[in-house]
C-alpha cells in the first residue's frame, strides 16, 4: 500500500515539476496500460489462460460508451458501467465454447474472435465503419471547450485525465489483489499449475476460467471508455487491433505475470 501510495503521489506531482504536454501524456498512457495489464493478469497471469483478443472487450467499452454519448447524450461514466456489462455478457457468450480449447489452441480462438469483431465494427455503419466516431467539445456559455467532470472531458485542465487514470488504475488494483488473496485466486493459480489435478480436487475449472474471463472483459471495458474519452475519437483500428491486444499481453510479460506490480513495471518500461 505504501508503494502503491507513493506511485501515485509521483504521478500526480510529476506532471507540476516538468510541466510539459508529453510528460503528461506519457503518465497517463503508462497507467492506462499497466490497468490493462492488471486486467490481463486476471486471466493470464493467474488462471494462466493466453488470451490475445482481450482488444475487442477494451474496443466494445470505447464503442458502447460513445455511442451513448453520441445518441442519447448519456454520462460516459454511466456509458462505462453499461460497456462493461455489455462485455461481461459478451465474454460468458464466448467462454463457453472458447474454454474447451486448450494450450496455443485457446490463444488462436482469442485472436480469431477479436478479428472477427474488428471486422464487424469496421464493416458497421451505424457506430461509423472504418471512418470511426468522434466524440464532439464541452463547450461554456462563451462557446469555448469547457471541461467536465460528468462528461469526462478536459479542454483546458488536463491534468483531470491523469486523475481519473489514477484512480481507475488504482480500481483495476485493488481487484487484482483481492481476487489474489480470495479463494478464487487459490482455485485460478491451481488451475494454472494443473487444471486436472485441480478438476480432480473438486475444482469447477470452467467456472472459475469464466469468472476471471468476466472481470478481465469488464475491466478492460471501463478502460476503453477512458480511452475515447481522452482521444475524442475511436476507430476499430485503434481499439480492436491484434496489436494492441498482443501490447497489453506484454506489458503483464515483461514486468512478471501473476504479480501485482509486474504490469506496472512493464507499463513503464
Amino acid at each position: 500500500w505504501i508503494g502503491l501510495i507513493g506511485f501515485a503521489a509521483v504521478c500526480i506531482l510529476l506532471p507540476f515539476f516538468f510541466g510539459g504536454v508529453a510528460q503528461l501524456n506519457m503518465l497517463i498512457l503508462v497507467l492506462l496500460y499497466a490497468s490493462l495489464g492488471q486486467a490481463w493478469n486476471i486471466l493470464g497471469g493467474f488462471a494462466g489462460q493466453v488470451s490475445l483478443g482481450n482488444a475487442a472487450f477494451f474496443g466494445i467499452g470505447a464503442y458502447t460508451s460513445t455511442y451513448m454519448l453520441l445518441e442519447w447524450t448519456v454520462s460516459p461514466w454511466i456509458g462505462m458501467l453499461v460497456g462493461a456489462v455489455i462485455a461481461a455478457i459478451f465474454s460468458i457468450i464466448i467462454g463457453y465454447p472458447v474454454f474447451r480449447l486448450g494450450g496455443h489452441y485457446f490463444a488462436i480462438a482469442t485472436i480469431a474472435l477479436a478479428e472477427i469483431m474488428l471486422i464487424m465494427f469496421s464493416n458497421n455503419e451505424a457506430v461509423g465503419g472504418s471512418v470511426g466516431l468522434s466524440v464532439p467539445f464541452i463547450r461554456g456559455e462563451d462557446r469555448r471547450p469547457a471541461d467536465s467532470w460528468w462528461m469526462m472531458q478536459f479542454n483546458d485542465w488536463r491534468e483531470g485525465y491523469l486523475v481519473i487514470a489514477l484512480a481507475l488504475a488504482a480500481l483495476v488494483t485493488l481487484v487484482v489483489v483481492l481476487v489474489k488473496r480470495s479463494k478464487v485466486g487459490y482455485y485460478l493459480r491451481a488451475i494454472k499449475n494443473d487444471q486436472l489435478a485441480a478438476r480432480t480436487l473438486g475444482v469447477n475449472v470452467l467456472r472459475y476460467k469464466l469468472i476471471a474471463l468476466v472481470l478481465s472483459a469488464s475491466l478492460s471495458a471501463m478502460l476503453g471508455t477512458f480511452y475515447a474519452q481522452y482521444l475524442l475519437f475511436i476507430d476499430p483500428e485503434t481499439t480492436m487491433r491484434l496489436e494492441l491486444s498482443v501490447l497489453i499481453a506484454l506489458v503483464a510479460i515483461l514486468g512478471g505475470v501473476g504479480t501485482v506490480a509486474g504490469p506496472l513495471i512493464g507499463a513503464a518500461v
